[in-house]
């Protein structure tokens, strides 16, 4: 499912790039059900902490990818009908299975991580936007072409963004405490991994004068 810089890059995986949605209109449409799963999910809480924080960072986590879409980001791919319909499936079920998961566990918790998976998440999302920022100000007289990244933690890794959204989604398991939220993390661990090793190797491919000891993901580790 390749879109953005990564279409470009392989386009003769993608002979029907005509019929694309551009990355706009798609992550818009990615996004969106979750946010509305995230607040309807608020009137079946009953008040209760746990399920409020977890609806809460689920509903500001989607509503800030939303922000930045309409507000921050750049653009110069699109993204085909069918990987838009996969991904905001993907959003969409698990949003409504992580919340759905944690009712089946409540009310007790042997160790409560709810107060660490707070600041957590509050961290990652925090610093995912930061780095998202950085990024675009990479393009901002551009419509189009690609830079090196810097500031922040950019010296150090391709993809401090990812690493931030992974704190995010650790913070998001300690608030829910329920196997599939671990699940989701892990998968999401596993995914960003790829993606950054990805995008490592595409700036090594594009860029001769790319600092080859910036890692891709965890400082100084991978």
């Amino acid at each position: 499912m390749n879109y953005s810089k990564f279409w470009r890059s392989n386009p003769e995986k993608n002979p029907k790039r005509e019929n694309s949605i551009s990355s706009r209109n798609g992550m818009l449409m990615l996004y969106t059900p979750a946010i509305v799963a995230s607040i309807v999910s608020f009137g079946f809480s009953e008040w209760q902490l746990r399920p409020l924080l977890l609806s809460s960072a689920l509903a500001l986590h989607f509503c800030k990818r939303v922000v930045e879409v309409l507000f921050v980001h750049r653009y110069s791919g699109g993204m085909t009908p069918d990987t838009c319909f996969i991904v905001f499936l993907s959003y969409f079920l698990s949003s409504i299975t992580m919340i759905y998961s944690l009712y089946l566990t409540l009310p007790q918790f042997a160790l409560d991580l709810k107060y660490i998976g707070v600041p957590l998440f509050l961290l990652g999302i925090t610093g995912n936007s930061y780095h998202h920022c950085l990024l675009s100000k990479l393009r901002k007289n551009q419509s189009d072409g690609y830079k090196i990244p810097s500031g922040g933690l950019f010296g150090l890794v391709v993809c401090p963004h990812y690493l931030f959204e992974i704190l995010g989604f650790v913070g998001v398991t300690f608030i829910a405490q329920t196997p599939y939220s671990l699940a989701t993390t892990l998968g999401t661990i596993s995914y960003l991994m790829g993606r950054s090793y990805a995008t490592r190797k595409w700036y090594l491919s594009q860029f001769k004068d790319f600092p080859r000891e910036r890692k891709a993901l965890i400082p100084y580790i991978f």
